[in-house]
């Protein structure tokens, strides 16, 4: 590989870096390839963006960055990058559902970058994987929005119905009254 070439791969891993909001280093060592060809797919499934970089090429697009040294042990041997740019947790989420899938026991996973901390494998597994996702989110915001509305809702209501009971009452009792004077 030239050094022009080198440059522009560079370039592109910076960039992947400055925009991703997670990244889980993988070790593929021993898969087939059709269980890394269905790996990818489940990647894009979910937009999460997986290549296979060369790891020099990752510490010269890193080497500006606090977190690169953390990075050191990382990034021997084959390493695969998988990066989220919307959701954090889904490429944690796709890595820790093909493991238990058999095409993906020799899967290994190496560390997880997230917003410039490191996590081990089992911090990517056990909590990366684990967080909810944007959707999730949203709908835990939007349900703790609404439950303050609801309760005002009702104690709005709760006079009114109170009165249609103290109506339908009286009217019962009346009904009643009328039923034994005949």
């Amino acid at each position: 590989m030239d050094r022009a070439t080198k440059g522009v791969q560079i370039g592109e891993i910076k960039a992947r870096f400055e925009k991703m909001t997670a990244a889980v280093f993988l070790d593929f060592t021993g898969m087939k390839v059709e269980h890394v060809t269905k790996l990818r797919a489940e990647f894009r499934k979910v937009g999460v963006e997986y290549k296979v970089v060369k790891n020099t090429l990752v510490k010269h697009a890193l080497k500006d960055v606090s977190y690169r040294e953390s990075l050191d042990d990382v990034l021997a041997g084959t390493t695969g990058i998988a990066w989220s740019y919307e959701d954090p947790a889904a490429g944690a989420r796709v890595v820790k559902a093909f493991r238990k899938d058999p095409a993906g026991e020799k899967l290994r996973i190496k560390a997880g970058l997230v917003e410039g901390s490191i996590l081990d494998a089992k911090g990517v597994e056990e909590q990366l994987a684990t967080m909810p996702g944007k959707n999730e989110l949203r709908a835990l915001l939007l349900a703790t929005l609404q439950a303050p509305l609801q309760s005002f809702v009702a104690l709005l209501a709760a006079p009114t119905q109170n009165f249609v009971y103290l109506l339908s009452a009286k009217e019962r009792e009346t009904a009643k009254q009328g039923t034994e004077r005949t």
